[in-house]
């Protein structure tokens, strides 16, 4: 008898974890320390990225690529309606227009030869960007998006949230992992608690275009920069004197452009370095007990649709879809196993919906949301507790 309650996704925080937290608040920096910059030289080195940027939470770091990617007034922006409504919103916080396409029923991820037909449907230039999310862990064939996005004239935001560690196969068949920036312009991840790697709250931005790293430094703090070549006014204002001077005071700093302060701290930093270098151990459990659930429940007649095991995935989550979602839902939450829907379509949010979108719009994510649910998926979660979940699980459908 299991008597805790068995969470979809739960943090794993060591005695490790612990001492290199305290350290950093025993240091000098809170914030804005050297803590920063080791934690994105680690995370770029292990996604296989030139740069990373650390923010404040996944959503700032979609914010800040729609930024540097100037979104603005109008553009149009295609998107997943089955993702956490940030992706989306991210258009919106610049005034762009999101464009829900729909997803592929046997992988849940946007659907490219739906996004074809979106752009062949409308002249060259309608569509600014793509942002496709590899939801759940499950990694988009970036590759093939990168040519379509070249055929139009568009950049890609890869939203990977749910997939550090994951990778696909490119056409030469070669491994590309999840935010490599190889396909894509940005790609931006996620350090919330039931992430792969926890900061308590945190994000990262990764790329190869120098450019584009150089506006997102300033964006994230406040559109101020501290580089004496890019600075504007004189050395002569700088220093409050008409005295010739050559060199510019050491306080000096310029605010350039509208920015924000979306910063990540030294000790969320620490915490997150300190967890990077267990993201593998991490995988390799979470791939083991994706194996689990999927011999358990292979053939079963009340499974519609799963996620599978799939080469590169991630298992942020692990997704069912069965029949009586409702039902099983509230089945399991009073055996204290605390299953979780992802999600509910972004498009039927009434927030999109008083934009114009309607139920029937997008048909595959409307009937994915009907029957998923998400169980337990967590390296810590243990072989006991999964058999329970999977028990309970086949005992409703066997009633």
């Amino acid at each position: 008898m299991i008597d805790k309650v068995i969470p979809y996704g739960r943090q794993n925080i060591t005695q490790e974890d612990i001492n290199v937290v305290i350290d950093a608040l025993q240091s000098d920096y809170l914030t804005q320390g050297p803590k920063i910059l080791e934690f994105e030289k680690a995370f770029a080195e292990y996604v296989g990225s030139t740069y990373a940027v650390a923010v404040s939470n996944g959503t700032a770091a979609l914010h800040l690529c729609a930024l540097a990617l100037d979104v603005k007034d109008g553009d149009k922006v295609i998107t997943t309606p089955i993702t956490f409504a940030a992706s989306a919103n991210c258009v919106r916080y610049c005034g762009g227009e999101v464009v829900f396409s729909d997803i592929d029923p046997d992988t849940y991820l946007l659907d490219i030869e739906k996004v074809k037909a979106l752009l062949e449907a409308s002249p060259k230039g309608t569509y600014k960007g793509i942002i496709p999310v590899d939801f759940a862990g499950r990694a988009v064939d970036l590759a093939a998006y990168r040519k379509l996005a070249d055929q139009y004239g568009l950049w890609i935001i890869e939203d990977a949230c749910h997939a550090p560690g994951g990778f696909f196969n490119d056409t030469n068949n070669s491994s590309q992992n999840c935010g490599n920036s190889k396909f894509a312009n940005l790609a931006i991840f996620s350090f919330h608690p039931v992430k792969h790697i926890a900061c308590g709250e945190g994000g990262m931005i990764t790329t190869n275009d120098e450019i584009l790293y150089k506006k997102l430094l300033a964006l994230r703090t406040h559109g101020i920069t501290k580089n004496e070549s890019d600075y504007s006014n004189s050395i002569e204002f700088a220093n409050g004197t008409t005295t010739p001077t050559d060199a510019y005071p050491g306080w000096y700093m310029e605010m350039q452009t509208l920015g924000f302060n979306y910063r990540l701290t030294d000790f969320q930093a620490a915490l997150g370095t300190s967890q990077l270098q267990r993201a593998d151990d991490g995988m390799v459990k979470r791939r083991e007990i994706a194996s689990i659930y999927n011999e358990a429940f292979r053939g079963k007649s009340f499974i519609q649709g799963q996620s599978g095991v799939v080469e590169g995935h991630a298992y942020h989550l692990y997704v069912i879809e069965v029949e009586d979602r409702l039902g099983l839902y509230n089945h399991l939450r009073e055996n204290k196993i605390f299953a979780q829907i992802h999600y509910i379509p972004c498009h039927l949010m009434p927030y999109y919906k008083q934009l114009g979108w309607a139920a029937g719009d997008m048909p595959n994510a409307e009937n994915y949301y009907k029957n998923c649910i998400s169980l337990p998926m967590y390296p810590t979660l243990s072989t006991e507790e999964q058999n329970y979940v999977i028990d309970k699980i086949t005992a409703y459908y066997s009633k």
